[in-house]
């Protein structure tokens, strides 16, 4: 148990160092949307605002979602690093739970344990709202993105997807915008 406790305190150090979300305490359990059509979700997400993570670090963020088989989204998330290469990543993503089609786990490396999904609110042809955590021990590691079809959102959508987090209980205050600016962004496109 002891050497657990040590490899938990190290991930957590790392992670903090890396501007990850902790809030002490349990995963807060929002709402998700009702009667969700992963079918209608599929297609390319921009990525507006995040809550930070140790593994996204570039700007001109993309989510793709593709019918990989039945009941399996596949994934691609892009992004452009500040060196202007392209970072990828493929995974997939099903429902755990077919009653709550929602509630998602995204799986990126063979092995790895599976991370929450969960699409909050998404009107399918113009915004979503996603969020994830992880739960160690007595802290949790907040994971959010608002998504929209273009590369900008209306302040207004933005206020009201940001006000859906604030009421669940997700810092919003940490959420970092990530530029979308069609001259930088167009090194994605090649």
């Amino acid at each position: 148990m002891q050497v657990f406790q040590v490899l938990s305190l190290t991930l957590l150090s790392v992670m903090a160092a890396n501007a990850q979300v902790f809030v002490s305490g349990k995963c807060p359990k929002p709402a998700v949307q009702e009667n969700f059509d992963a079918t209608q979700y599929l297609g390319t997400w921009y990525e507006i605002t995040k809550l930070p993570t140790i593994f996204q670090k570039g700007e001109c963020g993309t989510a793709t979602y593709s019918d990989k088989s039945p009941g399996v989204v596949g994934v691609l998330n892009r992004e452009l690093l500040a060196d202007g290469t392209i970072n990828s990543i493929v995974g997939s993503a099903k429902a755990t739970d077919p009653t709550v089609p929602a509630k998602l786990e995204v799986s990126f490396f063979e092995g790895s344990p599976p991370g929450d999904y969960w699409v909050l609110s998404t009107d399918y042809t113009g915004h979503a709202l996603v969020f994830g955590c992880s739960q160690f021990g007595s802290v949790s590691a907040q994971f959010s993105w608002i998504l929209s079809r273009e590369p900008t959102m209306p302040e207004e959508t933005l206020a009201d997807l940001q006000g859906i987090l604030a009421s669940a209980g997700v810092k919003v205050d940490k959420m970092v915008a990530t530029d979308q600016d069609l001259a930088l962004c167009a090194a994605m496109e090649q």
